[in-house]
C-alpha cells in the first residue's frame, strides 16, 4: 500500500496539476471555511471503487471539488478494474453555491490496470497505463435539509491514455505500447453530499 501511495504522490508531483490547484486556491483569498461538502459518487460505488469527495466553497459563486477515486480490487484470476484517479474542478454556481445549476471546469489525473471484463470489451486483453486530461461539466444540486443534498453532473472533454496491452492470462508478456487520444464523455456522477456549514 505505501508503494502505491508513493506512486501516486510521484505521479502528481511531477505533473502540472498541483501547481494549477494550489494557483486557483490562491485567487480567491476569502475562503469560506463555513461551507464544505463531503461527498460520495453513488455510481463509483457500484463499481466497487472507493471514493471521496470534498467540496470547499471559495467566493459567493464558487467552489472547487476535489475527489479521488481508487480501486484496487482483482475479481477471479483475470478480471480487474484496478485504478486511482484524480478529478479536480472548479465550480461556478449560477444562483448560489451548493444549490441549483453549476458549469464546471475539471482535470483528471489517474492510472490504471484493467482487463478481463466482456461488457466493457476488455475480454481477451489487459491494459496497464496512465490517464490525462480535462474538460467541462454541468450538473444540478438538489438541497434535501440543512445538512444533506443530492447532485447530478456530467462532463465533456480530452483525455490522453498511455498504457501497455497484455494478454489476459497472468504474469502475461507484453503485446504493444500504445497510446490514444480520447473525446467525450470525461465524468459522470450522482453524489450524496452532507454540507458542514
Amino acid at each position: 500500500m505505501n508503494e502505491v501511495f508513493s506512486l501516486l504522490m510521484h505521479e502528481i508531483s511531477k505533473r502540472f496539476y498541483v501547481p494549477v490547484i494550489l494557483m486557483t486556491v490562491m485567487c480567491f483569498p476569502n475562503v469560506s471555511a463555513q461551507q464544505i461538502g463531503v461527498k460520495s459518487n453513488i455510481l463509483y460505488d457500484i463499481s466497487t471503487t472507493i471514493n471521496l469527495g470534498l467540496e470547499i466553497s471559495m467566493a459567493p459563486q464558487w467552489t472547487i471539488d476535489l475527489p479521488v477515486n481508487y480501486n484496487p480490487w482483482t475479481f477471479g484470476d483475470t478480471k480487474k478494474l484496478k485504478h486511482w484517479l484524480i478529478q479536480p474542478e472548479i465550480r461556478y454556481w449560477m444562483c448560489e453555491k451548493f444549490s441549483g445549476h453549476f458549469w464546471g471546469l475539471h482535470a483528471h489525473i489517474g492510472a490504471y490496470n484493467i482487463g478481463g471484463i466482456s461488457q466493457l470489451g476488455l475480454k481477451d486483453f489487459r491494459y496497464e497505463g496512465n490517464i490525462y486530461g480535462g474538460g467541462i461539466s454541468y450538473g444540478y444540486h438538489w438541497v434535501l435539509n440543512p445538512h444533506w443534498s443530492l447532485e447530478a453532473t456530467l462532463g465533456l472533454g480530452y483525455a490522453y491514455l498511455s498504457h501497455a496491452q497484455y494478454p489476459c492470462e497472468k504474469c502475461a508478456t507484453k503485446i504493444a505500447d500504445l497510446a490514444r487520444n480520447y473525446f467525450g464523455p470525461t465524468k459522470a456522477g450522482i453524489s450524496l453530499i452532507y454540507l458542514i456549514k
